[in-house]
């Protein structure tokens, strides 16, 4: 999909916009303070995916402990500033990578542009990080609450601060609660100004309420190629907001697959075995080895390998054994209280060895007891539950009265 062109920023290493992959971030829930505790949060969090962290700087205690922090992360830093301009000071004299500032926060222009003054001789970006909750009352006002117009104008007006002091190095988020606002507030915004845009939801809520408030509006926008970095606000563990953003820019395919994408029927009378159990643990089995697959876990071997031949790999019940198959072709059958487990060393067999040397070790029998075994339930289950033959005789016969 064509992303919309902006300028670029960098957070320490990493581009935002610009042509830049769209990155995911997050933000730790620890005291700041707690520098142990602090970092052992983020590093958990560049596991599951993230590229950017920001930690809050609400106190001196915190800005002493960014200077800790900072050094040993393995992702780029930002400090969170709400309210005291100095500590946005105090965080870049600690090293931090970016600065995210609240325009609704701090509102006297001497204090915003004494702090774009500092990131510029730096060399620090930041983002200017409106948010629905917590506008400046004038603005609120002017605009009647928190409209897609008054987070467009409080971005713009804490811009132009920025330009008084010729700094540019900027990013623009215009979070809101409502997924309609939200979406509106970014559209405009990017008709706006060209800076890179971080994309959110604030205050989604705890999952899965939260995870489907995100996915509306983040992916909404990122299909019309607006958004250059993303965040999901989750009210749960900073990991499961890593991983959503992840899991969201890998099936929109604006990220190169690094996890397991695990399809599944939804289920019905042909079912052989409990799908919902049974994916469930080929998810956790699979999540654990980071496999860049697209797996398939089906409910009967009737309709389960031909729903799923785009698959790299799948497995479908039938009759208590597992058919495994391999880009739709069947290559082995196990018992069925070994599918998950023969799913597991199938995928690393993939990850090794390849999809066509996989089809070429296949077992010359399979396809042949899968046959038999579909042949078996159709007899038992019969090829046309819905009756569709019947009923387009009928359907005939009354039309040619």
């Amino acid at each position: 999909m064509p992303r919309r062109a902006t300028r670029q920023v960098q957070v320490g290493r990493v581009p935002v916009g610009g042509g830049a992959p769209i990155s995911v971030q997050s933000m730790t829930t620890t005291k700041t303070a707690d520098v142990d505790g602090t970092l052992a949060q983020i590093y958990s969090l560049a596991g599951a995916g993230c590229d950017i962290v920001r930690c809050t700087c609400n106190e001196v205690e915190a800005a002493e402990a960014l200077a800790q922090i900072v050094p040993r992360s393995p992702v780029p830093i930002v400090a969170d500033i709400h309210f005291h301009h100095r500590l946005a000071l105090a965080a870049m004299e600690a090293g931090v990578h970016a600065l995210r500032l609240n325009p609704g926060n701090i509102r006297k222009p001497d204090q915003i542009k004494a702090v774009a003054s500092e990131a510029r001789d730096r060399g620090i970006s930041i983002r200017i990080g409106v948010n629905g909750g917590s506008l400046d009352p004038d603005i609120a006002q002017r605009y009647g609450g928190s409209t897609p117009e008054a987070l467009v104008a409080s971005a713009v007006r804490e811009l132009d601060y920025f330009r008084e002091v010729d700094f540019d190095d900027v990013k623009i988020s215009v979070k809101a609660s409502s997924v309609p606002v939200m979406i509106d507030a970014y559209r405009l915004l990017a008709d706006t100004v060209d800076h890179p845009l971080h994309l959110g939801v604030t205050e989604a809520g705890p999952p899965p309420a939260g995870l489907i408030k995100s996915v509306a509006g983040i992916a909404t926008l990122l299909a019309e190629g607006i958004g250059d970095t993303i965040r999901f606000s989750l009210t749960a563990d900073p990991v499961e907001e890593a991983r959503a953003g992840k899991q969201l820019l890998e099936a929109l395919g604006l990220r190169e697959r690094t996890s397991v994408d695990l399809i599944a029927c939804p289920s019905c009378g042909r079912a052989e075995v409990d799908v919902i159990a049974v994916a469930q643990a080929a998810q956790v089995a699979l999540a654990e080895r980071n496999i860049p697959l697209q797996v398939a876990v089906m409910g009967c071997i009737v309709n389960g390998p031909g729903e799923a031949r785009d698959a790299d790999l799948g497995i479908a019940a039938g009759r208590g054994k597992g058919h495994l198959f391999v880009r739709g072709k069947i290559v082995r059958v196990v018992p069925e209280a070994e599918m998950v487990e023969a799913l597991v060393a199938e995928a690393e067999a993939i990850v090794a060895e390849g999809i066509e040397a996989r089809l070429a070790a296949a077992d010359e029998h399979a396809e042949e007891i899968a046959n038999a075994t579909r042949d078996e339930l159709l007899q038992i289950q019969g090829h046309d539950v819905n009756h569709s033959d019947e009923r387009a005789v009928r359907v005939r016969s009354r039309a040619d009265d």
